[in-house]
């Protein structure tokens, strides 16, 4: 299960990285270690299904489109491993090394039992904060994705679509939710 550990150790991108590799994730947040447990085959089929719907829009409008895991630190304090992410690199291509992604244009993150709490307060506080245009909680039990901007103190929760035009994307890409979900999760 999912937890924040309770060492009074402050915890930095730099003594993340020293962890052992053992399966787990590991990321911090203002000093706060979060460990949680590798995703279940269920979280994995929806965020690749999620992936590779979003993966158009993404082409056109000259962004990367990448998955966990990943070692963004967006901040000094913050090394973040959402499940999908989308970005654009100062140089143009594609990030060579985790510290040239400054900016995320997109973070979506499916939701584990392990990860919730996490996911909806203290990720969706910190892409707010970083003014990430766009954060989605896909909650595979309710078949929605809770879409938070900047601003908002309240999610727009899409049940049948989910839409998004990336800045320079040729065009909008709709989701259609409820066939996402069907053919993810063969329910």
């Amino acid at each position: 299960m999912g937890m924040v550990a309770t060492s009074p150790t402050w915890h930095t991108p730099a003594s993340v990285r020293l962890l052992p590799d053992d399966g787990n994730r590991y990321e911090c947040v203002a000093g706060k270690l979060l460990v949680t447990p590798s995703p279940k085959p269920r979280h994995q089929s929806v965020a690749s299904a999620l992936y590779q719907a979003l993966l158009p829009a993404c082409a056109s409008g000259g962004l990367y489109l990448w998955w966990s895991p990943a070692d963004l630190e967006l901040r000094g304090d913050v090394l973040v491993q959402p499940d999908i992410f989308a970005f654009r690199t100062a140089h143009g291509g594609p990030a060579r090394e985790w510290h040239e992604i400054e900016r995320l244009e997109l973070a979506v993150e499916v939701l584990s039992p392990s990860t919730a709490r996490y996911d909806r307060v203290v990720k969706r506080r910190l892409f707010q904060e970083l003014g990430v245009p766009e954060y989605w909680i896909v909650d595979t039990d309710a078949r929605v994705i809770e879409r938070w901007r900047p601003a908002d103190e309240r999610p727009e929760i899409c049940a049948t679509s989910i839409g998004w035009r990336p800045s320079g994307a040729d065009a909008p890409i709709a989701v259609d939710l409820p066939a996402l979900f069907t053919a993810a999760l063969g329910e």
